[in-house]
């Protein structure tokens, strides 16, 4: 019998307490009232919305900064706390958690368009427990059903506070976590050293995308190169067909009208803001993302989209509530652009190494994708109990 079956026999061999959340504690919002200005050079810490997606435990010590004046009445996070993304482009994407597991040493600021749960008494969580739980598939299911909406969908806090969690003993939990914290540091480790690989291939990839300004080269802005054209935009066209549906953060569904050929695709707003992507096959549908559509004969096509890989759209793209990425900041950059047999060059060499970096990488991206599925199959019976 394994250290958790004992526990769980020796302190709930007859199930565990689920409780709704609104029994538990109560919701509370993020920053109001601020401007764009507000969130330049800043004196706060500032959490974005971004560092609660991608977070199971809150980075809580993020460069992002925000201005806030002497004896201002706002609200900080505290240890414990279990932070909610607002909205999604679609249900099964809105409500992500993520949880202050280290007591801050300073001030946390909120984004106003994340939310926060505090438990009235920790004595009966354990956060490093909430930061798996909440990300859990029947959490996961239950706290889509709250959400609504047609372009964008909302959770709904009234209906968050409906959602049922158990609550085993303190000495269950600790072992849980010990057990899960293992699996994601594993994954961690694997994450690491594909994120260094890729540093490497960026860094050469920007290197050969470098040019002085000469008589043969030319200067150029993007919006030289590109037109912009924003995606449908007004419900997610997923009725099935042979077309692949792009939203901000990748495929999202499927479509049988198409409204584009093959083109980069740039996230338009929330997490992926920025993030640009390639629409694959020959036709594809845009939702909620921006497709770039090649205009300049003296750019070579492939060579024009190694380009945008290199733009830091992304850090332009901050505003008083979450990322959003305009035409202008798309427009704007300039680039130098070389002769056309020059730009094949190029385009030669970076699909090479593009391949001989995804050659080298194989392993890795299938061993981390694997670890998660090991996780999450573990950490979803790990946390399913018999209701007392």
């Amino acid at each position: 019998m394994s250290k958790l079956e004992e526990l769980i026999t020796e302190l709930c061999p007859e199930g565990v307490t689920y409780k709704p959340l609104e029994a538990l504690g109560h919701f509370f919002g993020g920053l109001t009232g601020k401007s764009k200005d507000d969130f330049t050079n800043g004196n706060a810490t500032f959490i974005t919305y971004k560092n609660v997606y991608s977070n199971p435990a809150l980075n809580i010590a993020p460069n992002d900064t925000v201005k806030i004046a002497e004896r201002e009445n706002q609200r900080t996070l505290k240890y414990g706390d279990v932070i909610f993304t607002g909205s999604s482009e679609t249900p099964n994407e809105c409500g992500f958690s993520s949880v202050v597991t280290k007591k801050p040493e300073k001030p946390l600021y909120l984004n106003s368009f994340c939310f926060f749960f505090r438990f009235n008494n920790l004595s009966i969580i354990e956060p490093d427990f909430a930061k798996h739980l909440f990300r859990s598939s029947n959490l996961r299911y239950q706290i889509s059903k709250t959400a609504n909406g047609v372009t964008r969908f909302n959770v709904s806090k009234k209906l968050m506070a409906k959602i049922v969690i158990p609550l085993p003993p303190l000495p269950v939990q600790e072992e849980i976590v010990r057990i899960l914290d293992n699996f994601t540091e594993l994954t961690a480790e694997l994450t690491a050293e594909l994120t260094a690989r890729k540093k490497q291939y960026v860094y050469y990839r920007d290197s050969l995308l470098t040019f002085p300004l000469t008589s043969e080269n030319t200067e150029m802005t993007i919006g030289d190169i590109y037109d912009f054209q924003y995606g449908t935009g007004n419900t997610i066209p997923t009725e099935g067909g042979p077309y692949p549906v792009y939203g901000s953060n990748g495929i999202v569904g499927t479509h049988s009208l198409y409204n584009s050929e093959c083109a980069p695709v740039i996230g338009h707003i929330g997490a992926y803001a920025g993030i640009v992507n390639w629409g694959e096959g020959k036709h594809f549908v845009t939702y909620n993302g921006v497709i770039c559509k090649h205009k300049n004969d003296q750019v070579n096509k492939k060579y024009a989209y190694y380009l945008l890989l290199t733009q830091d759209f992304g850090s332009k793209s901050k505003n008083s509530s979450q990322p959003f990425v305009s035409y202008n900041v798309l427009k704007e950059p300039k680039v130098i652009i070389p002769p056309l047999d020059e730009q094949q060059r190029i385009v030669d060499i970076l699909d090479r190494f593009d391949t001989l970096c995804n050659d080298i990488t194989t392993g890795l991206p299938a061993e981390i994708a694997a670890r998660q599925k090991q996780y999450e199959y573990y950490r979803d019976r790990l946390l399913s109990f018999k209701e007392l």
